[in-house]
């Protein structure tokens, strides 16, 4: 079973890709902002970690966290923030991969992606079999971000100035998808040729049979 990486700036249209890669092969998608998420609610060691770091002051009355909250927190202090990655960062790996694990036993998953901010900085390239870069122009992410996310230009630019550039993606990604256009189907050709060329979809169709 293939580990298929997707990486990109924000508002690159990354979620379009992940829900056709599902929908249409079937495949399992692993997001690691979801993955943080979901370990940080209560019953996980991730949880414990993070309300022991930063105080009880940081969740609601139900003792769920307040991210908002947290974030205020974090962001006004690089120290604090890197504390939180230092927790979160490492334990949403172990989860990806004991989730690639369990995958790879059940034998039902033709193939895994793994969706994630930092998958280069990360060092996620470590697991996966390749790594895909979803493309849109500065343009089209910003105008997308603002309609879709109510952002300002301002905060726009600000989200994309701590991102790696175009240059870096392109060096360090097997494969391009140009997802620039609204014509979304342009993007689905993309994707079809990318898996037929790149082995993914003929491990899918043998995972059929």
């Amino acid at each position: 079973m293939k580990i298929l990486g997707i990486t990109g700036g924000v508002g690159a249209g990354k979620s379009t890709v992940l829900a056709y890669l599902r929908e249409r092969y079937g495949a399992r998608v692993i997001q690691a902002d979801e993955a943080g998420r979901l370990l940080q609610t209560p019953g996980h060691d991730c949880y414990d970690r993070i309300v022991r770091a930063f105080g009880r002051e940081i969740l609601d009355v139900q003792g769920c966290i307040l991210r908002a909250r947290l974030a205020e927190l974090v962001f006004a202090d690089r120290t604090m923030l890197e504390k939180l990655n230092h927790i979160v960062h490492p334990a949403v790996k172990e989860y990806i991969l004991s989730e690639i694990s369990a995958e790879r036993k059940s034998g039902r998953t033709p193939f895994v992606v793994v969706e994630a901010a930092l998958l280069l900085e990360d060092g996620y390239d470590r697991i996966c079999d390749e790594i895909w870069y979803i493309y849109a122009g500065r343009q089209t992410r910003t105008r997308r971000l603002m309609s879709s996310r109510g952002y300002t230009q301002e905060k726009v630019q600000s989200i994309m100035q701590n991102q790696l550039p175009e240059e870096e993606y392109r060096r360090q990604c097997k494969f391009v998808i140009d997802n620039d256009s609204d014509f979304v189907e342009n993007t689905f050709v993309q994707i079809d040729k990318g898996l037929i060329e790149h082995g993914f979809l003929q491990h899918c169709q043998r995972q059929q049979r």
